[in-house]
């Protein structure tokens, strides 16, 4: 397994993908489980599959197309990211996280992260969506931390900050195009696990004890090398599937991604919006 990756081998990736684009991607979108549909939107696209850059892992995971799509969307040059890669598909979380770095060294400023999540917060229904206030790190808190191992310092610190993982004037604006848009924006503390078997009742519980509103198997990962590289974030959970805290309910990969059909119009509003503020 590839535990870390160096500058060099980042920039072999950069090097491939600024020989094929004219775009200055100021912005980068991470599309979750069900959430594909926005990057068909994309003006003007480069297609370039994750198979065809070096280092760089292939997702293989249904909902997860695997492709970057890079072009217009808003006015916006952005980086679109069509599908996203999971630790629990056996890969490093050094070649998780190697597409924010690689947005990192093309210049990307802005992160917007998006991911299919169940509700652990007992208000949540399916179809809902609920802008990322904070992140549980549970996977780093057992020792799969992304930014283990040699400090890239040409990113950032040693020990970086996570107090204001999610920028909070992007999510003063994502509340205001919510609002806009009639959209019903929950908000709240998204856990990362690691996957990929669903949470038993007994894990739900817990983690609405310790002040859960969704949870999922991706994302905080993917924040916290954007927060390392200085990127300012946006998290948005789209709430696939009820938590199951008393065992009378089965969940499957299949109703994650059927409820991506309600989500995705709900966060395509809220991003697009977003890109016509920026």
């Amino acid at each position: 397994m590839i535990t870390h990756l160096s500058l060099e081998q980042i920039d072999e990736v950069v090097k491939v993908i600024r020989a094929r684009i004219s775009y200055r991607p100021r912005v980068s979108i991470i599309l979750g489980s069900g959430l594909n549909g926005l990057a068909e939107s994309v003006e003007q696209p480069v297609i370039i599959p994750f198979g065809d850059l070096p280092h760089f892992p292939v997702s293989t995971v249904k909902g997860h197309v695997g492709r970057l799509v890079i072009g217009k969307l808003e006015e916006q040059d952005v980086f679109v990211m069509q599908g996203r890669i999971h630790f629990y598909e056996g890969y490093s979380m050094a070649q998780v996280t190697l597409p924010v770095r690689v947005m990192q060294r093309l210049g990307v400023e802005i992160l917007i992260i998006t991911n299919a999540a169940g509700g652990v917060n007992p208000v949540f229904v399916p179809g809902d969506v609920m802008l990322i206030t904070d992140n549980l790190n549970l996977v780093g808190m057992t020792g799969q931390n992304p930014l283990i191992g040699p400090n890239l310092d040409e990113f950032g610190p040693r020990f970086p900050d996570m107090s204001r993982a999610y920028d909070r004037e992007l999510c003063d604006l994502a509340r205001k195009i919510a609002g806009q848009e009639n959209i019903t924006l929950h908000e709240g503390v998204y856990a990362g696990l690691s996957g990929p078997s669903f949470e038993s009742p007994a894990d739900l519980r817990f983690l609405r004890l310790i002040g859960t509103d969704s949870v999922g198997m991706s994302t905080v990962p993917e924040v916290i090398v954007a927060r390392h590289g200085g990127m300012r974030v946006l998290g948005l959970s789209g709430i696939s599937n009820k938590a199951n805290l008393d065992g009378t309910t089965i969940t499957t990969h299949e109703e994650v991604i059927e409820a991506g059909k309600l989500i995705m119009p709900k966060i395509e509003k809220i991003i697009r919006g977003i890109l016509r503020q920026l």
